[in-house]
């Protein structure tokens, strides 16, 4: 194992991956310590509160010895004056002495993050996550931290988590953990479902899944109680629009799921669902389907008296096209 670099740049604009790299270099600093030595002393100190008094105690030693960890945080807001100073002890840091740099990765304050970067320091990469892909992985990683079993860890639970709880990182490393030990790591779709039964994006794609195969009498159903718990009609009429979208996709593709994967933008394991549920489909079903959910999509946004009834209707006419496909393939 290569030995800890005692300076560290935290470099993206996601605040929760941000934190999480900086609580990960006290815990790297602290296993770098010898067996019975007193656990690392932590400063902490916004960039925009950083002057040359508080730099120097960030970076001194404590009256009893022992090793210091320095955080920075936002340091992009650091002056030029003090980022100098930052990346004159960088050169040259004290022994026993850790400092964290965290910055946005915008244009503001540049040059200390690249004068870092020039001094070959380690650079931790903290970006928004914007992809689903990358979603899901981040989810499957959580999950596999906090002991969930490997069937409990897969693409398709980590998808259905991810629409139950949002995108919200720290949002969904939390719900991993609760899930995880609820559930003692066996954790299902069904179980994630009835965990998150009142957030909206479980309800729109369990609608939306209902609708898509032919089952009209669950898909009302799941519908009338989402509006009864005041779930607004714009989420399940995106859902259900990118259910149809998806088969759309796939309908006219050939070739393995994994190859498809990063040309169409989904994931491989969605990919082969839409491929399963798009046997009971035909082109001209799939086509007409669009058309409703354009339809329904300017009338949930301000086109209709009555949204319930116009999902209602929507679900009908999608339910009646699937089930007019079976037997047939795109």
């Amino acid at each position: 194992m290569a030995a800890l670099q005692p300076i560290r740049l935290i470099q993206g604009d996601d605040e929760f991956l941000a934190e999480r790299a900086a609580a990960d270099f006290v815990k790297a600093v602290r296993a770098e310590l010898p067996e019975g030595e007193t656990a690392p002393a932590v400063n902490r100190i916004s960039g925009g509160d950083l002057n040359a008094g508080a730099f120097a105690e960030l970076t001194s030693p404590t009256l009893f010895g022992g090793a210091v960890v320095g955080i920075i945080e936002s340091g992009q807001d650091v002056d030029k004056d003090l980022a100098a100073a930052v990346l004159a002890f960088a050169k040259q840091p004290a022994p026993g002495i850790y400092l964290a740099v965290c910055h946005n990765g915008g244009n503001k304050g540049k040059g200390l993050a690249e004068g870092l970067k020039k001094l070959d320091v380690e650079v931790v990469r903290v970006s928004k996550i914007k992809r689903q892909p990358d979603r899901v992985a981040f989810v499957r990683g959580e999950l596999r931290d906090a002991g969930a079993s490997p069937r409990s860890a897969s693409a398709e639970i980590a998808d259905t988590i991810i629409q139950a709880v949002g995108s919200d990182l720290r949002e969904l490393a939390s719900a991993c953990a609760q899930l995880v030990a609820d559930t003692d790591g066996k954790i299902t779709q069904e179980s994630v479902a009835q965990y998150y039964s009142g957030r909206a994006e479980v309800t729109g794609f369990a609608v939306a899944d209902a609708t898509i195969a032919g089952d009209a009498a669950e898909a009302l159903g799941a519908l009338r109680w989402a509006m009864q718990v005041g779930v607004d009609a714009v989420p399940i009429a995106d859902a259900l629009a990118m259910a149809v979208r998806n088969l759309s996709r796939v309908a006219a593709e050939r070739g393995g799921a994994a190859q498809l994967a990063g040309q169409l933008g989904m994931a491989p394991w969605q990919i082969e669902k839409a491929r399963k549920q798009a046997r009971n489909w035909t082109a001209d079903a799939l086509a007409e389907a669009m058309r409703v959910c354009a339809r329904l999509n300017g009338e949930v946004k301000g086109g209709a008296d009555d949204r319930g009834w116009a999902l209602e209707h929507a679900i009908l006419e999608i339910t009646r096209l699937s089930a007019a496909g079976k037997g047939s393939r795109v």
